[in-house]
């Protein structure tokens, strides 16, 4: 919002339903968290903290917005005109934020006031009046209270004013850094791109690992990894999210030519403990997959149990329940879409009549011995890339 200083006003939503103790500390990261971001984005601002709210001042309101709504733990910002707490100061912003208003568009203001009468000798009403009263004068519109097609927005308090006509979404969610740290297993695909990305809306830091399947890969699969990683980054305070690539092609070669109906399962099993060895190594309390239940032959209930019985560690899946299409649709919207339609490799593994029933011991007693053998050797090879490189 052009005119004034600028300023963005940052909301949350579930941090303040925590205990006094764990709000404080997960505001203060929240805060944190973004200015990390606005520097790595190099936007110019200082981040206030007040009791329910934060506040970014900065020349910048539209960029220092965007950062904002690509933060977790936020769930809208505003760019807004910070003026003086007086009617006239007010009534002034709302002229000029009204010198775009778009011709036969409908207005309401919805303004809210905090403080006693003593700091301010008007109410929320009243101040939606007389800014009502100074939009029309200026724009000529009519008013719509129950759904008008633009909002003009007035936050009174004690020492500042603040008009603003839009309210962006965030992602909401905890603040990044608050819920320890997750591998994810990422194949470069739709799915664990979205599965990452709710790991880290809820808190979690993730360290993303990519199964290199040799010759079995698709084409520009580790690419598009790669590029996944660098969208995900975006999410990241700091921006700073390498990929790790562990070679498992002599692995895969193996149970090529050595397994048959489980094939896939047991590679499944592969990859659950190379995250799992991966976690060990960074100190992470889970592993997370794109698994949606259902959705291919190894994931279904039965498969999904019997994969999980390789490892100890907790398993994560954020995509457990959800449809195909809104899984696409989430992709769309947190940016790794484009760079995750590409085959994973993976079907050229899978059998042509895949078990879609497993147990655990079926699977195990096809498996070649030593098979789990070589993953410690696989981990230790795995190559650390940053998606800027």
């Amino acid at each position: 919002m052009e005119g004034g200083p600028g300023a963005v006003l940052v909301r949350y939503g579930e941090i303040g339903t925590k205990s006094s103790k764990v709000r404080t500390d997960m505001e203060r990261l929240l805060r944190e968290n973004l200015e990390a971001t606005l520097a790595a984005r190099d936007v110019v601002a200082t981040v206030d903290r007040e009791w329910s709210r934060i506040f970014v001042r900065t020349d910048d309101p539209e960029a220092a917005t965007d950062a904002a709504c690509d933060t977790f733990g936020v769930v809208s910002a505003s760019p807004a005109r910070s003026v003086d707490p007086t009617m006239d100061a007010i009534r002034e912003a709302l002229g000029a934020a009204a010198s775009d208003h778009p011709a036969g568009a409908t207005f309401g203001v919805d303004a809210t006031r905090t403080g006693d009468r003593d700091a301010h000798p008007f109410s929320s009403p009243d101040l939606e009046v007389e800014g009502g009263s100074t939009v029309e004068a200026e724009t000529g519109a009519t008013v719509d209270l129950d759904d008008p097609d633009r909002t003009y927005y007035v936050e009174c308090r004690e020492q500042e004013a603040f008009v603003f006509t839009e309210k962006r979404s965030g992602p909401g969610g905890l603040p990044l850094g608050t819920q320890g740290t997750a591998v994810v297993l990422l194949s470069g695909g739709l799915d664990s791109p979205v599965a990452a990305w709710e790991l880290m809306k809820r808190g979690c830091t993730v360290v993303p690992v990519y199964v290199d399947l040799g010759p079995y890969g698709g084409v520009d699969h580790q690419a598009r990894a790669l590029s996944t990683v660098g969208e995900l980054a975006r999410y990241v305070p700091d921006g700073d999210l390498a990929l790790r690539i562990v070679p498992a092609g002599e692995i895969v070669e193996t149970l090529m030519a050595e397994v048959g109906a489980t094939r896939m399962l047991s590679l499944r099993r592969v990859m659950l403990r190379i995250a799992e060895a991966v976690a060990r190594d960074v100190g992470a309390h889970s592993v997370v997959t794109g698994e949606s239940l259902g959705q291919k032959s190894s994931q279904t209930g039965g498969n999904l149990a019997a994969t999980d019985a390789a490892v100890s560690i907790p398993v994560h899946r954020p995509l457990l329940t959800r449809d195909k299409t809104d899984i696409v649709e989430q992709a769309r919207a947190i940016g790794t879409f484009d760079d995750s339609t590409v085959s994973v490799g993976c079907e050229q593994v899978a059998p042509s009549h895949p078990e879609t029933n497993a147990t655990a011991e079926a699977v195990e007693a096809a498996e070649p011995d030593g098979l789990f053998d070589r993953v410690g050797a696989a981990v230790d090879r795995a190559e650390l890339v940053s998606p800027d490189e």
